[in-house]
C-alpha cells in the first residue's frame, strides 16, 4: 500500500507521503465533493459523464473546478500508468481547501485535489446467480443527496445497518417513497418494465441512469422513471442495485422476505448481458 502512487495537488507521490493539513475543510467539515470512475481493461467507463457530475456537484457548493476535462483525463491517465491492474476504480476528491476553522466559505482558498486508483473487485459469480440480501430503513440523510458530497455519515450509518444484518445494502425510503441504497441506485421490475426513482434532490443520479436509458432504448426494454411507492418495492417481480462497483446486481431477499420468485429474473439476466456488451465496446 505504501508504494501506491497517488495524485495530490499537482504531484504524483507515494501514498505514504501524501498528507493534507488538519485544517483542510474536507477534514474539518466534510466540505468536499468526490466521484468514482470505473476502469475496464485499463479504459475508463463513461469518464465524461463522471466528470460532468463532478463539475455539477462542485458548482452546486461553490467549489472551483480548477481543471478542464482534458486536464482531468490526462492526470488520471498518467496515474493509471503508474498503477497496477486491468480493472480499476479511480477515486477523485476535491475539497474547498485549507483555511482557519469558520463555517462560511473562506476567501481565496485553493481547492485540495486528491486522486487514487485502486483495483476493482466485481461481485462474485455466486452473488450474481443467487442474488443478495438487503434490509430497509427510513432515509435520514440531508435534502441534497443529488450532490456527491464527501459528507457521507448518513450513508455510513445505512451501510452499517446492512452490515449488522448480514446484508449487502440498505434500501431507503422517504415519506413513503423509494430513494436509494447507501451506495447504490435501486431499480424495480414489474410486468416486464424497469422502473427507477425520479431524478431529484433526494437521489444521487448514478451514471447508470443515463446508461440504462441508452441500453433500454437500444434493446426495446420498457423503462419508467417515476416516484416509486414503498409498497411497490415489496411486490416487485425483481429488485436491482446499480453502482460503479456493483454494476448491476439482483436482490432476492428484502428484510428476510423473498423478492418475486426468490431468484434473479430474466430482466436482470438481460440487463447484465447488455451491460457487459457495453463494457466491451469501450
Amino acid at each position: 500500500m505504501s508504494d501506491q502512487v497517488v495524485y495530490l495537488n499537482g504531484q504524483f507521490l507515494p501514498l505514504s507521503q501524501a498528507h493534507v493539513s488538519v485544517l483542510d475543510r474536507g477534514f474539518i467539515f466534510g466540505d468536499g465533493i468526490y466521484d468514482v470512475i470505473p476502469v475496464y481493461q485499463r479504459k475508463m467507463f463513461r469518464p465524461l459523464q463522471h466528470l460532468e457530475r463532478l463539475t455539477r456537484s462542485l458548482a452546486s457548493v461553490g467549489i472551483d473546478n480548477i481543471y478542464s476535462n482534458v486536464q482531468w483525463l490526462q492526470i488520471i491517465a498518467n496515474l493509471m500508468e503508474k498503477s497496477e491492474g486491468s480493472d480499476q476504480l479511480v477515486y477523485i476528491q476535491v475539497t474547498r481547501g485549507v483555511a482557519s476553522r469558520a463555517h462560511a466559505f473562506p476567501l481565496n482558498t485553493k481547492p485540495t485535489v486528491f486522486i487514487m486508483v485502486n483495483a476493482m473487485s466485481a461481485p462474485s459469480k455466486e452473488m450474481r446467480e443467487r442474488g443478495v440480501a438487503c434490509v430497509t430503513m427510513q432515509d435520514m440523510r440531508w435534502l441534497h443527496c443529488d450532490i456527491k458530497s464527501t459528507s457521507l455519515l448518513g450513508n455510513v450509518l445505512a451501510a452499517q445497518n446492512a452490515a449488522q444484518h448480514s446484508a449487502v445494502e440498505t434500501i431507503q425510503f422517504r415519506d413513503g417513497f423509494l430513494t436509494e441504497a447507501s451506495a447504490s441506485n435501486v431499480w424495480i421490475v414489474k410486468n416486464q418494465t424497469l422502473l427507477g426513482p425520479k431524478k431529484n434532490n433526494l437521489v444521487l443520479e448514478g451514471i447508470r441512469y443515463g446508461l440504462f436509458e441508452e441500453l433500454c432504448a437500444k434493446h426495446s426494454i420498457t423503462l419508467e422513471i417515476r416516484a416509486i411507492a414503498q409498497d411497490e418495492v415489496f411486490v416487485a417481480d425483481d429488485v436491482l442495485l446499480s453502482s460503479a462497483t456493483k454494476e448491476i446486481l439482483p436482490v432476492t431477499l428484502i428484510d428476510s422476505k423473498p423478492v418475486g420468485l426468490g431468484k434473479p429474473g430474466p430482466m436482470y439476466a438481460n440487463l447484465y448481458a447488455i451491460y457487459q456488451e457495453a463494457k466491451v465496446q469501450l
